[in-house]
């Protein structure tokens, strides 16, 4: 058999069960966006958390996917605050910052992801509207978004290891995770 006439061992990376998974997990963030956290925008809220996990528990992009929907339905819930223009930008910042936390979550270490997700979405998605609204902007968003961060990466991070733990995600792909799941030795 030539390699022309074997079918093509690549699947398309929208398969029915990534796009329900997708739209279960933006459902789960339209719901997390009605539970906000008080900040100046009134944007601030746990629709972030079904991103994280699902960059996380299943991949990068699917992360992403859900963090810019996720980010436009809870500014839709207050009215676009910002503006739409700004809050295109945070949604992509959001899209932007769930990848990089799936991958280092997937590449490196869970926790380490926590970390890095925790300070990108709350000091630097502060940081980043410095040149909209100033140093006031971010002063007054710096703590919300960190605290609404947390919130988010943690819910995330536990549910990742128990979807992991029951077989309902797969495990990443580095081999670090392997030394993480072996029982612990006194």
């Amino acid at each position: 058999m030539t390699n022309s006439a074997a079918p093509s061992a690549r699947k398309p990376f929208f398969t029915p069960r990534r796009v329900a998974r997708i739209a279960i997990l933006v459902a789960l963030s339209a719901v997390g966006a009605l539970i906000k956290i008080p900040s100046p925008t009134g944007t601030v809220a746990l629709d972030a958390a079904p991103a994280f996990l699902a960059g996380a528990a299943f991949s990068p992009l699917e992360g992403s996917i859900v963090g810019v929907l996720g980010h436009l339905i809870s500014a839709l819930t207050t009215g676009f605050p910002l503006g739409l223009p700004v809050h295109l930008l945070v949604a992509a910042e959001m899209g932007l910052f769930v990848w990089i936390f799936g991958v280092v979550a997937r590449k490196v270490n869970i926790w380490v992801a926590a970390v890095v997700g925790i300070f990108l979405n709350g000091v630097v998605g502060a940081a980043i509207m410095i040149p909209i609204g100033g140093v006031g902007l971010f002063t007054a968003l710096v703590l919300p978004l960190t605290v609404g961060a947390a919130i988010n990466v943690i819910i995330a991070v536990l549910a990742t290891k128990a979807l992991v733990a029951a077989g309902l995600a797969p495990k990443p792909t580095r081999t670090a995770d392997n030394a993480e799941s072996k029982p612990a030795t006194a």
